[in-house]
């Protein structure tokens, strides 16, 4: 059963700002609801204020111009999917938005939203918190079920995979995130947004409980050749295995520089700086893309024995 809570509506960002407290718990932010809500059914979380910002017109819209292309956070991501000047110049940001999520859930979902989801973590959905352990400290996931947990970055305490999609091809065309807050406003790369956590009060991205992201900025993907890819166990929607985004910026057939993001893998989006480093200066083939292949998984460390 869902806690009491106050729900609040401010229709500008100072305003929902202001309502926001400084330590998370108190007050969470309600935008499309699609994670949100799930969770406090479940009493994983129990904000004591619901500040919902769907009547913010400023979190709205896309606009294209010097930087790139704005996008509001608040734009569902059945909107994006739908955008011709997205889908012409952003194609793997394009595929990834049509897979992520069932049609229905795609026309309420925000882009601010899925980029900010919580874990699918089984242990973490049931209550035992980010980084779940026992009542003697020994680390659950370790020790019980872990087969779609991290095999990159799960050498400290979290063991959840990151669980956005869209966040691999963002990062692959080199997004940056817009946040503002009681402190003003700041602009933060999305590859630097997301972060491991070492203790259960920390969140696994960059932002304070009195901000709220604004805006998803995504430069010129000119001359840029890119890709999304998606492993599920079963045609119809399901959580990913694994992504792969793929961004390249070609001289002819000769890569001159390479953005690889895998998702689903790590706790956070996970850019392979192997699999960068081999392609650059190479010539595509089929080669080249095993190898680098490879070079992606080479330092990939399965939780523990009992995932097998």
């Amino acid at each position: 059963m869902m806690r009491a809570f106050d729900y609040v509506s401010p229709s500008t960002k100072v305003e929902a700002i202001h309502l926001l407290e400084t330590r998370w718990g108190k007050t969470e932010v309600l935008a499309g609801g699609t994670d949100l809500v799930a969770l406090m059914k479940d009493d994983v979380v129990a904000p004591m204020r619901l500040v919902n910002i769907k009547d913010i017109k400023e979190l709205k819209g896309i606009v294209s111009g010097r930087e790139g292309l704005g996008i509001g956070a608040l734009n569902t991501l059945d909107e994006l999917a739908d955008n011709e000047e997205l889908r012409r110049n952003y194609p793997a940001l394009a595929d990834a938005l049509v897979d992520v999520a069932s049609t229905q859930i795609r026309n309420v979902a925000t882009l601010g939203g899925n980029l900010c989801q919580r874990p699918r973590c089984w242990y973490f959905r049931k209550g035992f918190g980010l980084l779940p352990k026992d009542e003697a400290g020994k680390d659950l996931v370790s020790e019980g079920e872990n087969r779609y947990h991290a095999i990159l970055g799960n050498d400290g305490p979290a063991k959840f995979v990151s669980p956005s999609t869209i966040a691999s091809a963002l990062i692959a065309y080199g997004a940056k995130i817009r946040i503002e807050g009681s402190n003003g406003h700041r602009e933060v790369p999305l590859n630097e947004f997301y972060r491991i956590p070492k203790t259960d009060i920390e969140r696994e991205y960059d932002l304070r409980a009195n901000e709220i992201v604004t805006e998803i900025v995504i430069p010129s993907a000119q001359d840029v050749k890119a890709a999304h890819y998606e492993v599920r166990q079963k045609e119809a929607f399901d959580w990913p295995l694994a992504v792969a985004a793929v961004a390249l910026k070609m001289n002819g057939s000769r890569v001159l520089s390479a953005r690889i993001v895998m998702g689903h893998v790590a706790p956070v989006p996970w850019r392979s700086a192997e699999a960068e480093q081999l392609l650059a200066g190479s010539i595509i083939s089929e080669e080249t893309a095993r190898r680098a292949g490879e070079a992606g998984v080479k330092n990939a460390t399965p939780p523990f024995a009992q995932c097998l």
